[in-house]
């Protein structure tokens, strides 16, 4: 299987390290869906990241959905089985990814948007949105376990490291230190250093 994307991007770093810790064979193609657009739409065009490649030719899209079957594959799941702690595992995964589509967002208004069309309403709206679904993971940090990791915390942490890569301007980690300690725990691994943000 190939991996499709950059690790610059939280959905393309999650994927990786979870299919690692379950022992998942892939090779990671690095594709910019910017720099790539070509070659990357011979591959999936709808030229979204992370794609993943299965061995008979056709793709996956959608981190989620390739986790899904990264768990099918490995005959495990890095999700709780019990449903209690499976719903917390999840109440986590949500906010963290939401806050990345977020983050996401505030960087496309900046970085793709001419300056005279930017729209400050807006990004006002789309800040208070990822503050709230942080201080929603922030509240969820506690349950994390650096020796058995989940999903909720291999998220988590890609989520947290991709925030301030991109809006350390706006997201201080003095304003989540949970979320930030946690982080940098999990960055520490060499599991997570074998996909390294940049």
């Amino acid at each position: 299987m190939q991996l499709i994307g950059m690790l610059d991007s939280p959905f393309v770093r999650r994927v990786a390290i979870s299919f690692d810790l379950q022992d998942i064979p892939f090779e990671h193609k690095a594709l910019s869906v910017f720099r790539n657009f070509d070659e990357f739409s011979a591959i999936n065009p709808t030229v979204k990241a992370p794609t993943l490649v299965l061995d008979d030719g056709s793709f996956l899209i959608d981190s989620t959905l390739m986790l899904e079957y990264g768990d099918a594959l490995a005959g495990n799941s890095l999700l709780p089985t019990a449903p209690a702690a499976r719903a917390r595992a999840l109440r986590a995964i949500g906010p963290a990814l939401a806050a990345c589509e977020k983050t996401a967002q505030i960087v496309y208004e900046y970085s793709l948007r001419p300056q005279e069309k930017q729209h400050q309403p807006w990004l006002d709206r789309v800040q208070q949105q990822l503050f709230a679904a942080l201080r929603l993971l922030e509240a969820e940090t506690d349950a994390f376990d650096i020796a058995a990791l989940d999903q909720a915390a291999v998220t988590a942490a890609v989520t947290w490291s991709f925030v301030q890569l991109n809006v350390a301007q706006i997201v201080k980690p003095d304003d989540f230190p949970r979320l930030a300690a946690w982080t940098a725990r999990a960055e520490a691994l060499p599991v997570f250093q074998r996909y390294p943000l940049v």
